[in-house]
């Protein structure tokens, strides 16, 4: 497939960064904001790119992008559910932190809590917390994950149906419109529907690009979750659901 020197870029930036988008590629290349949409169009119609609002997301298709791309998408939004998060989980609480780069950042968040015990079946979690003496870290057991260190499989599941805890940090690869959560790995989604089912208070940590996203595998729906914690949440069908179904929705680009 013959790609244009500037689309050649374009796929690397998208691959690099995880999403790239209108303007900034524009100023980039120093040509017109149309000629970057043509350009992206372009792309997604050889399937090289996803569109999303704004710009595209790489890779296409029912393909999970590499972890360390995810980290860096919408990193500061991260950083802030993560924080409004830890905002919700006292000192002395158990909770079950769940696979995902917004799950680590509300760890990373919790690191000045006292008297928590972490249950997790992300290695990346446990690493984190382990050095802190005032924190208790319990890792569940199965199939490590190489892309990004998770642990899934049937021995996650039956592990993490051990406990009942106060609260459980979970996300998603995709929220649809209509309020399902999706994901990729069913592997993954077998243990964060365990999680679900085995905490008292399930708070959802995901930035809004995953409502432009989508995935094959169902986790379950957004009214099972008691909270959830975007940076924006601009799609009426889901600010409808959680106004029925009472899950309180809190929004950070907004506090």
């Amino acid at each position: 497939m013959f790609l244009s020197p500037r689309h050649a870029e374009i796929i690397q930036m998208a691959k690099d960064h995880g999403r790239v988008l209108v303007d900034d590629l524009a100023t980039h290349f120093n040509v017109t904001p149309q000629t970057i949409r043509k350009d992206l169009n372009d792309l997604c119609d050889q399937r090289l790119l996803t569109r999303i609002h704004g710009g595209a997301l790489f890779p296409s298709g029912i393909e999970n992008m590499e972890y360390e791309a995810r980290r860096k998408i919408a990193a500061d939004e991260k950083e802030a559910i993560g924080g409004a998060a830890a905002r919700l989980i006292p000192d002395n609480a158990s909770l079950f932190i769940n696979i995902g780069t917004t799950t680590e950042a509300v760890s990373k968040a919790l690191l000045d809590h006292n008297g928590l015990m972490i249950i997790t079946n992300n290695i990346n979690v446990a690493n984190r917390m382990r050095i802190y003496p005032t924190i208790e870290v319990v890792i569940a057991g199965g199939v490590v994950r190489g892309s990004d260190g998770g642990i899934v499989g049937e021995a996650a599941v039956d592990f993490i149906r051990q406990f009942k805890v106060d609260y459980a940090v979970i996300g998603a690869s995709a929220i649809d419109h209509d309020g399902a959560l999706l994901d990729f790995d069913f592997r993954e989604v077998k243990v964060a529907q365990a999680i679900i089912a085995n905490a008292r208070h399930v708070i959802l940590v995901s930035d809004r690009t995953k409502f432009e996203r989508t995935a094959p595998v169902r986790i379950g729906h957004l009214s099972q979750v008691n909270t959830f914690i975007t940076d924006r949440c601009e799609i009426p069908s889901i600010r409808k659901i959680c106004e029925e179904t009472e899950v309180r929705l809190i929004e950070t680009a907004l506090e």
